[in-house]
């Protein structure tokens, strides 16, 4: 797969079947439409291509929504690089683009940039200036610009639809397992290995804190979670957690993350961390036992944690 930031960096004189969607997840829905795609592009010998944009148009133009999204650039990238496409152009999508008449978008960039001969779209999508054309028109610009346009029906892009917002639903409840069987993977959190205060380590349970510099990345709820990474080629388990820390005063959300099993000097190296299973809500513990209590509850989640591990092997 051939990446192009934007549209203008696309460089390719063969034709093309595109489809176009943020296509957030890469989850089963989006996969049985890539598949459809790169069937196609098989099909009439064109070159497959997924036009997708950056930042999503409801960052741009209803920032006060403060979407997250549930996956990163860099790991959509790398799951959409694993379906067979050919080319993938991450456009940039500015305010300046949202008002590019149906007729330019269509001209100068699905015709002139990406040379389509067929575009495999939903039933549903509307594009141009204020969103202000459908699928009819995209016929009609089809019987001038000599490309075919193959409809994704209602009853498949509801599928895809309802498992985004199932996904992201699931995520905000800590529904992981729910979440990984719509996303036909498992839910993942990718960043750098930062210094804490270092207090788990003097309850002997020291903790990989995950700094995430993307801050539209959608964060899990708050809460304890078993998760799995790999390390220096090595499959290792963990237990997450999500949250502020409240027994010991903190008021930042923090991701640690405590390896079972396993020691190393993790500081400033990239971690991924794979969720697998929600264990407890974050509990905040007070009085002056609160810290023997806040250690007896990370044990009973060691315990539970190594007993799931056990029904994976």
């Amino acid at each position: 797969m051939t990446e192009h930031e934007g549209a203008s960096s696309y460089k390719n004189e063969r034709s093309s079947v595109v489809t176009i969607g943020t296509f957030d997840g890469v989850h089963i829905g989006h996969k049985a439409i890539l598949k459809r795609l790169t069937n196609a592009a098989e099909k009439q010998d064109l070159d497959s291509v997924l036009l997708t944009f950056f930042p999503h148009p409801r960052m741009v133009l209803q920032p006060e929504n403060d979407l997250k999204m549930i996956n990163t650039i860099s790991e959509k990238k790398e799951l959409l690089d694993a379906l067979g496409l050919d080319h993938l152009i991450i456009h940039p999508f500015t305010k300046a683009f949202s008002r590019f008449t149906a007729v330019e978008y269509v001209r100068d960039i699905l015709v002139n940039k990406l040379k389509a001969k067929k575009i495999i779209i939903g039933y549903d999508h509307r594009f141009g200036r204020n969103r202000n054309a459908n699928i009819e028109d995209l016929k009609e610009f089809g019987v001038t610009y000599g490309f075919q346009v193959e409809e994704i029906n209602a009853q498949e892009l509801d599928e895809v639809a309802v498992s985004s917002t199932k996904i992201r639903k699931a995520l905000n409840e800590g529904a992981i397992e729910t979440a990984n069987s719509f996303l036909g993977y498992r839910f993942m959190l990718t960043g750098t290995v930062v210094n804490g205060k270092a207090k788990g380590r003097t309850w002997g349970y020291p903790t990989a804190n995950l700094s995430i510099s993307e801050p539209y990345k959608l964060i899990p709820k708050k809460g304890v979670y078993v998760v799995q990474a790999t390390i220096d080629n090595k499959t290792v388990y963990g237990i997450t957690s999500i949250g502020t820390n409240p027994t010991v005063g903190g008021k930042t959300k923090t991701i640690e993350t405590f390896f079972l099993d396993f020691e190393a000097d993790l500081y400033n190296k990239p971690l991924r961390i794979e969720f697998l299973k929600y264990i407890r809500d974050e509990i905040k513990f007070e009085g002056e036992t609160a810290e023997a209590e806040l250690i007896k509850a990370i044990r009973e989640d060691e315990t539970l944690a190594k007993k799931y591990i056990k029904t994976l092997e």
